[in-house]
């Protein structure tokens, strides 16, 4: 007799599994636990088999009746039921795991603990705001050039230009993926070459005239900001790093001793350990603020708090202050400043690169070649620090060859 709606939500579990027949092989199969399976019984080639039609309540009565007419449909065409119910579910699977979204977070994980956290979370939220919405339920092998052009000119449109570059390369990367695993036999990034305006190329202001340099120097020694502040400023033209270095600055990284700052690579850009040999300046700034922030993690901690460094716009912010502009300095521009005055002097070209930290195209051997040209370099920081402090006073600027 078949059971009605009123029967199957009212069924009480017992000490022992408990089956209550709908008919045609199909019944309710009620655990001691209170859990309810819709099961169908069935034969298929001389052999008694086990259908899992759905758990109660969320497949009701009626639609375990269809599931189980569908089922029987098929057993009269010939096939198992068990057989094509894992056949169609081996293919919702593949479809998933063939996603453009699934093999992008497949390469991404593949790939994030190279990368720093910054630059990682950038990634994935681009691909998560701009990409995945559009593309992220394609199979990756499907996808065209047209349809990924499509989606990279709607961040476009946002006037976001080189976000949309650095998002066609992230689809590249992770087309150049699915292929390696065989998801897909080729790149359609790779036609879109030129599809898209090429970015300006940025160039951060800076100051490189000696006259102008030995004015901004004044101007930084007169600074009426904060200590902590006025210190990084001093600091930076001495070191020439990276803002994000500078203000990340910590105690533990300073060795008096050797003079020297050594920024561990998880810091910094190319994943490297760098060193900054410390002039006699650069010291004594760091000797003058140690009884301040000495007895904290970071050399410039956060106004509000010492747990946190230095805020990304202190230095920028105080140049504003001080009267300099966008389009003259910012604080990059400490670095460029030091790049062509130095190169200007005569000074090795491969030793200036390698004190600027720059893109090592071979990362093995940034990581084990971060002290070469070490003591050229000691000497060339000694010289820049002097040569700045000559500028500050005024001095005739003669140009000056390295030996």
């Amino acid at each position: 007799m078949a059971l009605t709606a009123i029967e199957v939500k009212g069924a009480k579990a017992t000490d022992k599994p408990q089956k209550l027949a709908d008919g045609g092989g199909m019944y309710l199969l009620i655990q001691p636990n209170g859990s309810k399976y819709w099961r169908l019984d069935y034969r298929f080639a001389g052999k008694r088999k086990t259908l899992a039609i759905g758990i109660y309540p969320e497949v009701s009565l009626l639609e375990a009746r269809e599931r189980r007419d569908a089922a029987r449909k098929i057993l009269s065409n010939g096939a198992d039921p068990s057989d094509v119910k894992k056949s169609q579910k081996a293919a919702v699977v593949a479809i998933t795991e063939n996603s453009f979204e699934h093999v992008a977070r497949e390469w991404f994980s593949s790939h994030a603990h190279n990368w720093k956290e910054n630059h990682s979370s950038k990634i994935i939220r681009r691909l998560e705001a701009d990409i995945f919405p559009w593309l992220g339920t394609r199979p990756v092998g499907e996808i065209t050039a047209p349809e990924l052009l499509e989606t990279v000119r709607r961040i476009q449109k946002r006037g976001v230009l080189e976000t949309a570059h650095r998002a066609l390369n992230n689809c590249s990367s992770v087309f150049r993926y699915a292929i390696a695993t065989g998801r897909a036999l080729r790149d359609p990034a790779a036609d879109l070459r030129g599809a898209l305006p090429p970015t300006k190329e940025k160039h951060h202001a800076s100051i490189i005239e000696p006259k102008a340099i030995g004015q901004l120097m004044r101007d930084i020694e007169e600074f009426k900001g904060s200590f902590v502040t006025r210190c990084a400023l001093r600091f930076a033209p001495l070191v020439f790093v990276r803002p994000v270095e500078l203000r990340k600055a910590e105690w533990s990284e300073i060795d008096f001793d050797k003079s020297e700052w050594r920024i561990p690579a998880i810091k910094m850009k190319m994943n490297a350990v760098h060193i900054v040999p410390l002039s006699t300046q650069s010291v004594a700034i760091l000797r003058e603020i140690q009884p301040l922030t000495g007895s904290g993690k970071y050399v410039f901690p956060c106004e509000r708090t010492t747990l946190r460094s230095m805020s990304e716009n202190t230095i920028l912010g105080a140049l504003r202050r001080m009267g300099y502009t966008s389009e003259e300095m910012t604080g990059h521009g400490f670095r460029s400043m030091a790049s062509t005055l130095l190169n200007e002097q005569g000074f090795n070209r491969d030793a200036i690169e390698r004190q600027l930290a720059h893109a090592e195209r071979d990362g093995v051997r940034a990581a084990y070649n971060y002290a070469e040209y070490l003591p050229e370099r000691k000497r060339m920081m000694q010289h820049w620090a002097d040569y700045l402090d000559s500028l500050a006073k005024g001095a005739k600027v003669i140009p000056f060859k390295a030996a």
